[in-house]
């Protein structure tokens, strides 16, 4: 990507701002260099805005697995960024200026308006950020936020977890995974967590996982065999390919398989499914994926009992922050698929002062 233009801490006082858009599709890996490019942006005002719009700057820019399916020219649950388009992803902004009766200038939100510095949002598709006790403000991107959201839904409402359950989720230290791991320990589950480094797989021990493993080990296989003796009741998947194969090869009758992500093919140009599929008929598993936009009219429900259990100290998060603006954001994305991460992916789009009380160390 091209080099942005130098910032001053004001934003308002120059006379462009950033964003990044979607330049060319890749094929399987996001390239450096061609996949986004920088455009820089006549800066927009107060009176620019139209009655039931604020103006945001951003703060911290969520990055998600997701992603990349979104750069593909496929049907699917969402339409594909376009080319040109700023890339998408949700953010924590403070509002600039507002017309809006609903937010004042200095609130800070929870919006969608992508890869950008600033941008002009309807007040509807805006969310008044709030810190719960035992909380801090980039919770609202993670734990309390959709990361926090899917791991609820699909956990409960697709995996039906119960006491006694055995309970395996891949990708278990990511956002999603880590915060799934608990929610089926509260349930009263056993729970084995599948990582990708030492230290993750002690990190899931530490957050309560019965039992955790590193699927880079050369013994791996031979472990999740030994791990996984008594069969598997629910396994939540963010990861597919052979390790969805081995939890197919090792599922109960009639377990139920939360198929969330498939972080493994996302950047394949040739992804691969199990060979053994049919163990679906065999076992009678009920293999069943989900998006958790299909919730939406449950948000407030979830995020009143994750909020409960944060304030409580029964779910534990971490957060991986990437600093440097936006011109780190490509970079990070690539980062992601490689396991830079452990909890949620943020980049730092803009520091903000200590007496503001916003911050990754909230």
């Amino acid at each position: 990507m091209a080099k942005p233009i130098p910032r001053t801490s004001n934003i308002m006082a120059q006379s462009s701002y950033t964003s990044v858009v979607l330049a060319q599709r890749p094929k399987a890996l996001i390239v450096p260099g061609e996949t986004f490019s920088i455009k820089e942006n006549p800066m927009v005002g107060e009176m620019d805005l139209k009655d039931g719009q604020i103006l945001i700057e951003t703060l911290y820019l969520s990055l998600d697995p997701a992603m990349r399916g979104w750069l593909n020219d496929t049907r699917s649950y969402i339409p594909p960024v376009q080319i040109g388009e700023v890339m998408r992803g949700a953010v924590i902004g403070k509002v600039l200026a507002s017309k809006s009766s609903k937010f004042t200038a200095g609130n800070y939100v929870t919006a969608s308006p992508g890869w950008s510095e600033v941008a002009i949002v309807a007040e509807k598709e805006a969310s008044l950020l709030e810190v719960p006790e035992n909380g801090k403000v980039t919770d609202a991107l993670g734990v309390l936020g959709m990361t926090g959201l899917t791991a609820y839904f699909g956990m409960l409402d697709i995996g039906q977890v119960k006491a006694g359950d055995f309970v395996v989720v891949s990708g278990a230290a990511g956002a999603t995974g880590s915060v799934a791991c608990q929610i089926a320990k509260l349930k009263g589950a056993k729970v084995l967590g599948l990582a990708g480094s030492d230290d993750k797989v002690q990190w899931l021990k530490d957050l309560g996982c019965d039992d955790a493993l590193n699927y880079k080990n050369a013994d791996f296989a031979k472990e999740f065999k030994e791990k996984t003796k008594d069969l598997i009741d629910v396994f939540f998947d963010n990861v597919g390919g052979e390790i969805l194969e081995l939890a197919l090869s090792r599922a109960k009758a009639h377990s139920r398989f939360v198929m969330c992500g498939a972080i493994s093919q996302y950047n394949s140009a040739k992804p691969v499914g199990p060979k053994n599929i049919s163990m679906v008929i065999a076992m009678r598993i009920k293999l069943q994926g989900f998006i958790v936009f299909d919730y939406q009219s449950q948000y407030g429900a979830a995020r009143t009992e994750l909020t409960k259990w944060l304030t409580e100290g029964k779910i534990q998060r971490k957060e991986t922050i990437v600093k440097g603006g936006l011109k780190s954001a490509e970079r990070a994305l690539m980062d992601l698929y490689n396991g830079i991460n452990t909890g949620k992916l943020l980049v730092e789009v803009k520091a903000e002062d200590a007496e503001s009380g916003v911050g990754s160390r909230l």
